[in-house]
């Protein structure tokens, strides 16, 4: 699409509700698609909406486009359960902007409900299994669970660039100070790099508190025209700009382990679109299943050079009063990750960008970006947010 196309996209929608489920951490009592249910009741209160409201259903997770519809009493005339791992919500943002301003839809819920830790209404999908194109491909040869795949690009960058492990370790620590004043975050209590450095390995370059947690938890969005969210109950967060990209689905045919091609594109498409300068931007939620993902999502989406996203975390400069906040929620490292993490991502934008988060409140924040991963460093997707159009 021509870039003034694309540019024609800025701010024609809006996120006007943003919650999560009443709970996140251990909950063996909530199925997967009660946690869909209850994020998607706590953002349709949070807009001033109901579900007779309601256009369209994006969800994502083990359930069918049907099922979450039929358990919340919508009729929809549109639902999507794109599948593209933990980044399918912000690319939903994409899909909900062509639904809206192609006259299809008008109020358009996005839905997360992740059993991970309890799998409870989880099926058995298992997507590392013998008939799975990994567990042919892959498996055999000593590639295990994500920890091992994530460690190929982790352990290609420090060969490329330098990058070290105590510069891993300071993304750990920079998050959880964060977590700290974070009072649904599962894990609050201080670390230092050497908490991490001696922490039990994993995978090298790994160590436990290099892993992002494993938990339950869920999420919604309600997605509207810009013109519709001035009705709305609350501020707008408009989406100035979206993009998704992929590269491979294996980790094997990642083209370069120390260099994210599909986040590049994904991020070339959502600046063209917003028009946004990296100055401009006061919020940083980058995905961290591994503390490898931001530093390598910092020089995907240009903030830093190739190389430099390692020194560029040193010194706090990402926690709490450092002068790039990420991850303001503690992350999937400290806060919570249920599996899919992109739709914590999103919340915590929206909730910050109306200046709702407390003692983790980034002072003036209006304009954020998102940026997650989808499988093992395969699907990527890009929003960049604003209170402004």
């Amino acid at each position: 699409m021509a870039l003034e196309k694309l540019h024609a996209q800025r701010g024609t929608t809006a996120i006007v509700g943003a919650a999560e489920s009443d709970q996140v951490g251990k909950l063996p009592r909530k199925s997967a698609l009660a946690l869909h249910a209850e994020g998607a009741r706590n953002a349709l209160a949070d807009a001033g909406l109901t579900a007779k409201d309601v256009d369209a259903v994006l969800s994502t997770g083990r359930q069918t486009a049907n099922d979450v519809p039929e358990y919340l009493g919508i009729r929809p005339r549109y639902m999507d359960n794109t599948q593209m791992g933990g980044c399918s919500f912000i690319a939903h943002l994409q899909h909900a902007l062509g639904l809206i301003n192609a006259g299809v839809a008008e109020v358009v819920l996005i839905t997360h409900g992740e059993s991970g830790y309890s799998r409870v209404g989880m099926g058995s999908g298992d997507r590392f299994a013998p008939d799975t194109p990994p567990g042919q491909y892959e498996m055999p040869y000593g590639i295990g669970g994500p920890a091992t795949r994530y460690a190929l690009a982790a352990v290609r960058h420090m060969h490329e660039y330098g990058t070290t492990k105590k510069q891993l370790a300071e993304v750990a620590v920079a998050t959880r100070k964060w977590a700290t004043l974070n009072p649904r975050a599962a894990m609050r209590d201080p670390i230092t790099v050497d908490d991490v450095l001696k922490s039990k390995e994993i995978a090298w370059p790994f160590n436990l508190l290099d892993c992002c947690l494993v938990t339950d938890g869920g999420g919604a969005l309600v997605v509207t025209s810009a013109e519709r969210a001035r009705s709305c109950k609350q501020k707008p967060v408009y989406v100035l700009g979206t993009g998704e990209a992929t590269c491979h689905s294996i980790i094997s045919q990642m083209p370069r382990f120390h260099v994210w091609d599909a986040a590049i594109m994904a991020g070339e498409r959502a600046w063209a679109m917003s028009g946004v300068k990296h100055s401009e931007i006061d919020l940083a939620m980058f995905y961290d299943a591994f503390t490898i993902v931001p530093i390598l999502a910092l020089e995907a989406l240009g903030f830093v050079k190739p190389g430099e996203g390692g020194p560029f975390v040193e010194d706090g400069k990402t926690g709490p009063g450092g002068s790039f906040p990420m991850n303001t929620n503690g992350g999937g490292l400290s806060y919570t990750h249920s599996g899919m993490y992109g739709m914590y991502l999103l919340v915590e934008a929206v909730k910050q960008l109306r200046g709702e988060c407390g003692d983790r409140q980034v002072r003036d924040a209006k304009t954020a970006i998102c940026h997650g991963t989808g499988g093992i460093l395969s699907a990527s997707a890009t929003a960049i947010l604003s209170t402004e159009r």
